[in-house]
């Protein structure tokens, strides 16, 4: 099952302490498409945003992004007083270390505050879609899209119906 594909995967990162991956996500242009999701040079999702149209990915992040992150993280990864701005921390942030925080959370103490990301890498929800939610952060992170609802996106893949069905545990 897909989910337990990416559980494994975001763990083998965390251990490896991302170094899987780059230690910045580095230049979002994306060089190859696969099936409808855009990569970026060194292999990490990225968007692709033409004439106004955003790949599907991208589309599709913002809806999961409104529909389980937006609560703590703020609208459109703009941040919130409970937990911090996804825009911004996705300028630094790694493809192999938001995995590594999607799936298995996180938990920063200090004397004035205790923030606990819950670990989401069991909920279908969010592990189903942890690309799409990478990519449209990162879209938003480079402010390649603004705060509104993409208005015209790619159509969904072949590929992408079947891999969702798999990770959702559809026949």
């Amino acid at each position: 099952m897909r989910i337990i594909g990416w559980v494994a995967a975001a763990t083998i990162l965390v251990a490896a302490g991302g170094t899987a991956f780059a230690e910045s996500p580095g230049d979002p242009a994306a060089v190859k498409n696969e099936d409808g999701k855009y990569l970026d040079k060194e292999g990490n999702p990225t968007y692709k945003i033409v004439e106004g149209t955003v790949d599907w990915y991208t589309y599709s992040g913002y809806r999961r992004y409104h529909s389980e992150c937006h609560v703590c993280h703020g609208p459109d990864g703009m941040g919130s007083t409970y937990a911090p701005a996804l825009k911004d921390s996705l300028k630094t942030m790694s493809y192999g270390d938001f995995l590594g925080v999607v799936a298995s959370g996180r938990k920063n103490v200090s004397s004035s505050q205790e923030n606990v990301m819950p670990a989401f890498g069991d909920n279908p929800n969010v592990a189903c879609y942890m690309d799409d939610l990478y990519v449209y952060l990162r879209a938003r992170a480079n402010d390649a899209v603004g705060r509104v609802r993409p208005a015209n996106h790619e159509d969904k893949t072949q590929a992408y119906t079947q891999a969702e069905n798999s990770c959702m545990g559809r026949k």
